[in-house]
Formats: C-alpha cells, structure tokens, sequence
C-alpha cells in the first residue's frame, strides 16, 4: 500500500535514521515505537506527505486515502459538535444536495417524453445508486455510533465545540478522521485525551477497520491491544518486527543480548589481532602476516548494540511522618454547578496505604472531587481530612505553576534534600531531562516537558497523601515505569485518576467508578474492575448500562427495579418474584456457558500449540542427529527454546483443564 525506501532524515549533524525501508500493507497494525526524539512523529509527518524526507522515497498509489492525527492541531469553533463530524462525509454532503436538486427540477418539468427529461431520470438514478452504495443514507448512524463511542452524549451534538476543552475538541477530530474510513490511519498519541471506555471502544473500532493503522502511543495495554507488527526506530535505523508490542519486547531484549556478545567476541578479535601486530611489527619474518592482520583490522565493521533505556531506576519518596488511619473520609458530599448535579451521595473511606484509583467517563467529576479533597472549591456534606495528613498534589495544570526564571536542575535542586541532591542529574535523566537538556530554561520547554519536571519535584516532596491527576499523560513508557515503581514503593496513601490501564495494573487495590452523578466502589485491580464491569452486563435482557440506577453502593438493572413495594398483593408479588428469579436463573445460565465455552476454547488451543510444538522438537531432533548440525548453535538455541516453551503450555494446558473440569461440574 505505502512503500519506503532508502528514507533519510537529518536536523543536524546526526540523522534521526538513514537508509530506512518498509511497506505498509493492507490491515497491518503497526505499533511504532522509539525513545523520546527518535523521529517517531516526524515519520508520521513524511507518511502523510506534511514533511519531507532529507533523501529516499515514499510511494503512495495515487486512490490511497490517508488520515492523520497529530499530536497538536488547529481546531475550528465555529460549529457544533454534529456539524464538525458531518465534515467527514463532505462528498456525501454535496451529493445528496445535488439529488435533492434533480429531484426538484423532475418534480418541475411536464416535458415527460424529451430527451432531456429521459437523460434527467438516468443521471439521477445513476447517482443515487451511487449515494446508496456509499452507505449515505447510514452517515448520520455511523456519527452518533463513533462520537458516542469516544465518549459524547446525544445532548453534547448540537453543542458548539467551543464549549469543550482541547482534549474533547481533539476527539472531535478524532471522529471525523476515523468517519472518512481511509486506507490507512496515522495516529499520533490518540489515547491522550480518551478515558478507559474511550480508549477501548477506539481498540475494538481498529480491530474491525478494514484501514491500515500506524500508531504512536505511550499507553502500552493500548498498542499491545491493538498492533500486530512494531517498527522501532533505534541507533539511527528502523527494525521491522512482524510481532505484537509484548513479542517484540522479547525479541528485542534477545537480539540485544545478541549483539553484546557479537560485540564482545568482536572487540577480543580485535584485541588479539592489535597484540599481534604489536608484537611482530618489526619481525622481519612475520611482515606479510602483520600486514594481512592490518587489511583485516581495517575492514572490520564495528557492531552497533541498540539504544536501551539505561535511564531507569528506583525512585523512593523521602521519609515522612506517619498520617492518621483514614486519611480521607467522604460523608454524604455533593458538588453542583448551578442547576447542574456533578455528584451527590458520596460516601466513601480511604484508609491509610491504600492506592486507590478514579475512573469514569471525562466530566463525571473525578477531578472536581479531588478539588473538595484539596479544599479549592465549595461543595455539600462532609468531607475529612486525616490527622498529620501532609498532601501532595500533581494536578493536570500542574505545570504552568512552575517558575519559568530557573533552570530544569535548578528547579529540582531547590526542592531536592539530604543525598538525593548527589543524584539529580540521575533522576533528570530518568525523566528525559539528561545532558545539556538539564540546563534549559523552563520558559523554554514544552507543555510536555513541563509537565515530566512537574512530576520529578513532586517525587521529592515528603508527602504521606498523594493525590495524581492525570499523571501518565506525557510520560514515556519507562518514565511511566519509574513513576509506578516509586508509587508502589510509597509507604503513604495514593488517589489516582487516570485512564491508562497499564499503569494502574498492579498498582492499585481499590477502584472508585464515577458516573452518572454517582461514585461506586469496586474492590480489586483495575482489571479486576473491568472484568467485573463485563460480566454484569447482561445484554441478553436488554438491559443496559444506562438503564441502570442507583441503590446504596449497588447497581440494579431496570428488570430487577420492578420488585413490587409492600401494597401490592401476595398473589402479584410472587408472580413478580417468579418473573425475577427467571430472569436471575437465565442469567447465571447464560454467563456459565459462556465460561465453558470460553474454557473449552483455551483448552483446544493450548493443544493445538502443544502438538505444533511436539511435531517441531522431532523435526529439530532429526536434525541435530545429522554430524555436521551437532555444534550449530542457531538449532540448538531454538531446541532448547521451544522444549522450554513446551513444558510452559503443558504446564497451563494442565491448569486450563482443570478449570474447564471444575466448571463442568458446577
């Protein structure tokens, strides 16, 4: 579909990546992947023809529609959120006002028999075949269907954009991309500004796109979700991996391991032949074998080991002193703006180490309720604040309170204390901020940049209640991974909104859903959260999520409201229960089959992978027998891998059978 070759690209002395070749093919999900500044965006932007290569070629065939979203962009505000989404079907636009004309002229004219009335007729069924195929009369559908997907309400469409922020403007966007079905999709950190139900929605949407997908992301579930094939860039190359992301971390970390010993055996050839020539450099008798070791020196090609993040470390807040049993405790608070509920009822304890997580749909409150907890705003109830609680708060604004007059080290070395200070340029440069970038102005920086240091004075505060809002928006993969660790390692108590999966994974043991004007509690990860969120649809009976209300900390489906109060009679009460406990039965029916069969299916495939497996350990065998492939080292490491992975699957095909046992007998 798009073919490269021999790309270049040069903003100095060293090039970002030279002699670069790929193809983009049809349905290729490519994840591409690179540490900050390796010219991931500045691909995209030669992709899309909005740059241009310092040498090499992309070829495009001429009837390929590319649709790209960059990082950053200029948003109209002059129309509503439907009208902007509308702009995606421009052409379907102008057709259907060009029907509309012919329509209204055949109405018009009496001349039935001409020839211009007969040529009329033909043209406008030609065309509206043709407005019919294009799935016009669907549009309209299919822009409701993709702007509530990425998180809009009915009531949000005949707003203006201008009443949204950038990140729902950018969704906008978004939305109007993904409507245009191109052929291929180039999409720059699209997760930035989706919650969780967004960004899956967006995953499910790709994996039914017919387009190729190019994408950048710092979201990791997201990209291993979604790609199929990684492009990294590193040491000035572009290395095709035609794996998922979570493959081509291993592949990646194994042909590393790979170079460094190609590397290591290189420099004590090149050692041995040094010593050589030194040693018999004025023998007489060993001149030609100097000389031919001098022409063998020279040729050599010095092995390149790939860029890897030597950055990473183990960050620990400082000691601080030790907080109240509950640090927050929420009664019955209710926040509104004007006749606008944002949330009331809220009732929730934190207690004192716990990492608790805030999740829901933008604008359900989850920032404003971390306002109440910092005392900016006004609000109903009550709401507690531990003893010797002492805060520390990143909000998404957080950046623009930095001082622009200092430096980056000079900002973190005033907040910096006791022997942390020896290792600033160490943390700076787990945050991206190595070398010379440290002595950058922060007038200077980006609002991304801005808010990485943000972060960094934040982990050097001694804090017992962190509050992050939003904190993984413009951090990289491993200073996401840095932040994590040093959270985990906190001895205090966290609140985190966020919507990035991978990083509350492992991190947090509780979970606070907000929607709907209400705030629930979830006890578990966040997977355990979204799992849970899954089973207890059941769209077998129509009932959906928006049907659902609110009783204490319980959510009841429509069905289940219709419990008759204490006046109706006996008679109708037990029909209604039997109705119920019919309804409840199907249910719990329904959800065991689906785990048989999902069981079913994990031990077929596990098999499948076994006897592939199997029928390659034999073929390995029979070659290894043959004298001259005993002391290759390629069969052998690949014998020794797969008989490995083979004990693996045998291991969890015991395991998978088991349960599908336990299940059958429940």
């Amino acid at each position: 579909m798009i073919s490269v070759e021999g790309l270049k690209v040069e903003f100095g002395v060293k090039p970002l990546f030279a002699d670069a070749s790929f193809v983009i093919n049809d349905r290729d999900r490519i994840a591409l992947v690179g540490k900050n500044g390796a010219g991931k965006s500045t691909l995209l932007k030669i992709l899309c023809r909005q740059q241009k290569p310092t040498a090499g070629n992309v070829s495009v065939p001429a009837d390929c529609r590319i649709g790209y979203l960059p990082q950053v962009m200029i948003l109209q505000d002059d129309t509503t959120v439907r009208q902007e989404a509308q702009k995606a079907f421009a052409d379907i636009t102008r057709m259907k006002e060009r029907l509309e004309k012919m329509n209204q002229e055949l109405a018009e004219r009496t001349d039935y028999e001409s020839e211009g009335y007969l040529a009329l007729i033909e043209k406008y069924t030609t065309e509206h075949d043709r407005y019919l195929m294009l799935g016009a009369e669907n549009y309209e559908a299919e822009i409701e269907r993709t702007l509530m997907g990425l998180g809009f309400l009915r009531t949000d469409f005949d707003r203006p954009t201008s009443e949204f922020s950038g990140g729902w403007r950018m969704r906008i966007e978004l939305a109007k991309i993904l409507l245009q079905k191109p052929d291929v999709l180039l999409l720059d950190e699209p997760t930035n500004h989706l919650d969780i139900e967004s960004i899956q929605w967006l995953e499910q949407f790709l994996a039914q796109s017919s387009s190729a997908v190019v994408l950048v992301s710092h979201d990791r579930a997201f990209i291993n979700n979604v790609s199929n094939r990684t492009l990294e860039i590193s040491c000035g190359q572009i290395i095709d991996y035609k794996v998922k992301y979570n493959e081509y971390v291993v592949l990646r970390r194994e042909r590393r391991e790979q170079q460094l010993r190609a590397y290591e055996n290189q420099q004590k050839e090149v050692a041995d032949m040094k010593d050589f020539i030194e040693r018999f450099r004025y023998k007489a008798t060993k001149a030609v074998q100097v000389q031919q070791k001098i022409r063998q020196l020279e040729k050599i090609v010095p092995i390149e080991i790939d860029e890897v993040d030597n950055s990473a470390m183990h960050l620990k807040f400082p000691p601080c002193l030790r907080s109240g049993d509950y640090p927050v405790i929420c009664d019955e608070v209710r926040k509104d703006y004007g006749a606008h509920t944002v949330f009331d009822h809220v009732t929730l304890t934190i207690k004192r180490g716990e990492k608790v997580a805030f999740v829901g749909k933008n604008g359900e409150g989850k920032s404003t309720l971390v306002k109440c907890i910092m005392g900016e705003i006004p609000f109903t109830g009550e709401l507690k604040i531990g003893y010797n609680v002492q805060i520390g708060y990143f909000a998404q604004n957080q950046a623009q309170l930095l001082d622009e007059s200092l430096t980056v080290f000079q900002t973190i070395d005033n907040v910096a204390k006791g022997d942390i200070r020896l290792r600033i340029n160490d943390i700076l440069g787990a945050f991206m901020f190595g070398g010379e970038e440290s002595d950058k102005k922060v007038k200077v920086l980006s609002g991304g940049e801005r808010s990485r240091l943000a972060m960094i004075r934040l982990l050097l505060e001694p804090v017992n209640l962190l509050i992050l809002d939003e904190p993984t928006n413009h951090l990289d993969m491993p200073s996401k991974d840095v932040l994590k660790e040093a959270i985990k390692a906190f001895d205090g108590t966290a609140i985190i909104v966020s919507h990035d999966r991978e990083f509350l994974d492992g991190l947090v043991t509780k979970v606070y859903e907000f929607g709907g004007g209400k705030v629930r509690e979830h006890l578990g990860g966040i997977y355990d959260f979204l799992q849970a969120k899954k089973i207890s649809e059941l769209s077998e009976l129509g009932a959906k999520a928006e049907n659902y209300s609110q009783a204490g900390n319980k959510t009841f489906p429509r069905w289940e409201q219709n419990i008759p109060s204490k006046g109706t009679s006996g008679a109708q009460q037990e029909a209604s229960q039997q109705v119920l406990n019919k309804a409840l039965s199907y249910a719990e029916h329904k959800e065991q089959q689906k785990r048989k069969n999902r069981a079913e299916k994990a031990v077929k495939e596990s098999e499948a992978k076994i006897e592939k497996m199997e029928a390659r350990l034999k073929e390995l065998d029979d070659l290894l027998m043959v004298p001259e492939n005993a002391s290759d080292m390629v069969l052998v490491t690949e014998y020794t891998q797969t008989k490995q992975a083979l004990d693996e699957e045998v291991e969890r095909w015991e395991k998978l059978s088991e349960e599908l046992e336990l299940i059958q007998n429940q």
